[in-house]
């Protein structure tokens, strides 16, 4: 059984051809031709250059891989942005670069058994924000209020368009674990005895360790399962201050000072450091994509369905996730 997997250098996909390898698939490792090799040292890796940004260029790379193998069994679309300089690069990324892919594959009669989709959470944007908080369910109203989440959406929107195509899209909501950079920033201020959190009201967050990211990925490749969508999430939310307690203690910190800003500080940081960026070329992490994303209070999602069709549940709480990050990060020099 043959896989693709797109953006395989990134921090997802590498765990996710990490996990078919060892399951035995052969894994093809898609990637742009500049792309880190780093945690894709297994010799059992196959490599594949794709430009999902050039429809020409990616029919062509294709081709050349039915002429040799024929077509993958499965495919798993893991490639996108989560932050960029200039906005409009989401939706060139994220919703081109998939509707490329998909384009391609079926022109050239590739279509495989499941075309899996990592998609987001934040396709749902605030949603169910009155106290107290109920977990959002997929029959809610997508409403996106990032250019995130709305790349993602229409990404969606596009694969759910075609009939018969055998979709399957994931909606993870915040992923953490080994060489993730985003998250590692809250260890790197932890670090520095500083911790810092905006807005006033209470907020829930939800998590997913990559490894259950990943399971919940082969789950459905196991079950055979297509046209379906999914939450996925530890099923329990943490208040705002877990995930930062947890780091300090797996890190041995003391006397951490606990900032809490309003919410209009966060914005006007953000808008700099988004000015900032614009100037470097570099994306930030701070934006107003961030900004939007930081202030939403409500981040429960159903996973019921996932459990019930896919037999999925969590192997890690954000506890177990956190001190087997933290661990990967001291043993890497990360920390």
């Amino acid at each position: 059984m043959k896989i693709l997997v797109t953006g395989a250098s990134g921090f997802i996909g590498s765990f996710l051809v990490e996990k078919g390898v060892g399951l035995g698939y052969s894994v093809w490792a898609g990637m742009r031709r500049n792309s880190s090799r780093r945690y894709l040292a297994d010799s059992r890796i196959n490599f594949i250059e794709l430009n999902l940004e050039n429809p020409d260029e990616l029919r062509s790379q294709l081709l050349q891989f039915a002429g040799e193998y024929g077509r993958w069994d499965y495919v798993i679309h893991a490639a996108g942005a989560t932050k960029c300089v200039d906005t409009k690069d989401f939706m060139r990324v994220n919703f081109d670069g998939t509707k490329n892919l998909v384009d391609a594959l079926l022109e050239l009669d590739m279509c495989p058994r499941q075309f899996i989709y990592l998609s987001s959470l934040s396709v749902m944007g605030p949603a169910r924000e009155e106290q107290p908080y109920m977990p959002i369910a997929d029959s809610d109203a997508a409403e996106p209020n990032t250019a995130y989440g709305k790349s993602k959406l229409m990404a969606e929107a596009y694969i759910r368009s075609i009939e018969d195509f055998p979709y399957v899209i994931m909606r993870p909501t915040g992923v953490y674990g080994p060489r993730e950079r985003d998250y590692f920033q809250m260890a790197v201020s932890i670090k520095n005895h500083i911790d810092f959190s905006v807005g006033y009201s209470p907020q829930v967050i939800t998590f997913i360790y990559v490894k259950d990211l990943v399971k919940a990925v082969y789950l459905a490749i196991e079950k055979g399962v297509t046209r379906r969508s999914y939450f996925v999430s530890e099923p329990r939310g943490y208040d705002s201050r877990a995930f930062s307690d947890y780091i300090q203690r797996e890190m041995g910190v003391r006397n951490v000072l606990h900032i809490k800003a309003p919410l209009w500080f966060l914005r006007a940081i953000s808008l700099c450091a988004e000015q900032l960026s614009s100037f470097s070329g570099k994306p930030s992490t701070l934006n107003s994509d961030k900004y939007n994303i930081m202030k939403q209070r409500n981040w429960l999602c159903d996973t019921s369905v996932i459990e019930k069709e896919l037999g999925f549940t969590a192997d890690y709480n954000l506890e177990r996730g956190t001190a087997e990050t933290i661990k990967w990060y001291k043993e890497n020099k990360w920390l």
